[in-house]
């Protein structure tokens, strides 16, 4: 039996006939919306036979089962960076595992920076689109268990679930953008000339996440809906400031209750 296939059957041996609708990967930060779960049932990845563990700040590495507004979740407190491992198998497992559990909604988060003028720190942006300069998850050795090799990307982010994100934050006065997400390898911040040339070619925030796991859930058939937490804003937007881990988790704090909101009313209304 394959690593994966260890991990899966462990998980199932842990929740029973739980059986997830929608998995939730929550990025830095933004790792308390778990503690919005009822009933929780908890599962360090660590536990997990050959499981990969996060070792980013503000990733505290958990699956969280249970329910929100009545709903059965997987919530990902926590994802694996490409830059922690260099091996994307780790880097999407937990969004395979989930998939594997059945989810068909997956709600990917993260802390992104702005590359986008017109963004202030503490906005969210609902992703309908991406730009991955990272390896591609789907490399490498063909494992159809998961889906067709030659994913289409062309819808990656469900229409359906925008929409209900912009009617739900009309309905609580949440204001919201929509834009492109670039992705890169990190762990290094981005320089005022990578920021000039991302906004070139049409990115509105960037990050070090979640683009992988888009394309493994899509690859599944999982709809995917996508919101970045501008946390930061490009350096050449903003001459001499820096970046930092530890400001970058100050500024999602802070949005991480208006983010769970969001997503909370989502469920609610799907």
């Amino acid at each position: 039996m394959d690593k994966f296939a260890q991990s899966l059957d462990y998980v199932k041996s842990l929740i029973g006939d739980f059986k997830p609708e929608i998995g939730i990967v929550l990025g830095s930060g933004l790792g308390t919306i778990a503690d919005d779960v009822k009933d929780p049932k908890v599962v360090p990845y660590g536990d997990i036979p050959g499981f990969p563990v996060p070792t980013a700040i503000g990733h505290k590495g958990n699956f969280v089962f249970g329910t929100i507004n009545g709903r059965n979740v997987c919530v990902m407190q926590g994802r694996i960076h490409y830059y922690e491992t260099c091996d994307m198998e780790q880097v999407v497992a937990p969004v395979r595992l989930a998939g594997c559990l059945g989810i068909k909604y997956l709600f990917v988060t993260n802390a992104g920076g702005s590359v986008n003028a017109s963004y202030r720190i503490g906005d969210l942006m609902v992703i309908n689109d991406h730009i991955n300069l990272m390896p591609n998850p789907l490399c490498g050795p063909l494992c159809d268990k998961f889906g067709e090799r030659f994913t289409d990307m062309s819808n990656a982010y469900d229409l359906r679930l925008i929409s209900l994100a912009e009617a739900v934050a009309a309905h609580m006065g949440i204001r919201l953008y929509n834009g492109v997400y670039l992705a890169t390898s990190g762990p290094s911040y981005e320089t005022a000339a990578e920021n000039r040339f991302f906004r070139i070619i049409g990115a509105d925030a960037v990050g070090m996440s979640s683009t992988s796991e888009v394309i493994a859930a899509r690859q599944m058939g999982v709809r995917v809906f996508g919101v970045s937490v501008i946390t930061g804003l490009a350096r050449d937007a903003a001459p001499g400031a820096t970046t930092n881990g530890g400001e970058v988790l100050k500024e999602a704090d802070r949005a991480c209750r208006t983010l769970a909101s969001l997503l909370e009313g989502m469920i609610k209304n799907l």
